[in-house]
């Protein structure tokens, strides 16, 4: 199997979507809206994407969508319903289970990294300093592992032997001095849950989370689902299927419906996952959308506050920074489609 650099989606430097907008906006597709979000979608393939999702819910109505190719290979149409590698997608759960054992006072938002995980002290640089608020924020300044050199002795039956990539490596700026996205940030993340709840942080998702909100199309990795209901996946470049690729490492790693995640992200926002002190601290640590890429699989969920919507888009295929650009351009028409109620 081709090794792929592992990148969940840090944002572009600014000079590269600045660039890349002004070629864009030369472009007379700008000026382009769709009729409907059905049309938005049969636009999209033929901009190279192979397979689309959309789910809405907006004023307690949920509308799905689909076009292109489930599978590309057997021309099997798209389904709306059916699984997806959510990838970066999946820290907004471990940022909700993250802000439920805060108000629980199993763990404290200003608990210090090397007291949390001591093996890391003396490894990685700051960690006397960096706290678990600044690692939800992405504040920490810990190298991002997905950017490093692979090292001998990783394994996916132990994610901490990935961090080792950062071991003894300078920081990329001092804690809380600056927004860095890393995801070595949740990794971690998922090992401190680990230790403090004495078992999985995965089995603490479905039980506080997955289970009440009743997610049964929402699965900790490909290998746990019904893997038979994932979407095919494709990478710009590389011809094989990338379906039976799994991806373990938390903060990546979950395969869910788009049904599901709009359930997710709506229930996050309103109310019906926690309780006031819960909604306080998960709305002081982290924000209410996010995006994902893993090789194959593109993911936007957002939630509209101007029009009440929710709005995830699964697109299986993947590509450079440039690919990116078409993908939130294509995302950004959806939205102005449901704003004008042109369902």
């Amino acid at each position: 199997m081709k090794r792929f650099k592992l990148i969940f989606k840090r944002p572009m430097p600014a000079i590269a979507v600045f660039t890349c907008l002004f070629l864009a906006s030369c472009s007379k597709d700008l000026v382009y809206f769709p009729k409907s979000v059905q049309e938005e979608l049969e636009k999209g393939g033929e901009g190279g994407f192979d397979g689309m999702i959309v789910y809405v819910n907006q004023a307690g109505e949920s509308s799905y969508y689909s076009a292109g190719y489930n599978n590309r290979e057997d021309q099997i149409p798209a389904n709306p319903n059916s699984l997806f590698k959510i990838a970066s997608i999946s820290k907004l759960y471990l940022a909700a289970a993250a802000a439920k054992l805060v108000a629980n006072d199993q763990m404290s938002l200003e608990a210090k990294l090397s007291d949390l995980l001591p093996e890391v002290e003396g490894r990685i640089e700051y960690a006397d300093e960096i706290n678990l608020k600044m690692m939800l924020q992405h504040r920490s300044g810990i190298r991002d592992w997905s950017y490093e050199s692979e090292i001998e002795g990783e394994t996916f039956d132990d994610y901490m032997s990935f961090m080792a990539r950062v071991y003894d490596r300078e920081a990329r700026f001092r804690p809380d001095k600056k927004y860095g996205y890393s995801n070595s940030n949740y990794l971690l993340l998922a090992e401190i849950m680990n230790r403090t709840l004495g078992y999985s942080h995965q089995d603490y998702i479905q039980t506080e989370i997955l289970d009440p909100l009743g997610l049964i199309n929402t699965y900790k990795d490909y290998k746990d689902s019904d893997t038979s209901r994932v979407m095919s996946g494709y990478l710009i470049g590389w011809e094989p299927d990338l379906r039976s690729w799994d991806f373990p490492l938390p903060g990546g790693n979950m395969v869910a419906t788009a049904e599901d995640v709009g359930t997710f992200l709506r229930a996050l926002i309103d109310g019906t996952l926690f309780t006031d002190k819960e909604q306080e601290i998960y709305s002081s640590v982290y924000k209410y959308e996010h995006t994902g890429w893993l090789p194959g699989y593109t993911s936007i969920a957002r939630y509209h506050s101007e029009s009440d919507a929710v709005i995830v888009q699964f697109v299986n295929t993947s590509g450079k920074e440039i690919f990116w650009l078409k993908l939130e351009r294509v995302y950004n028409r959806i939205v102005q489609s449901v704003e004008r109620g042109n369902d």
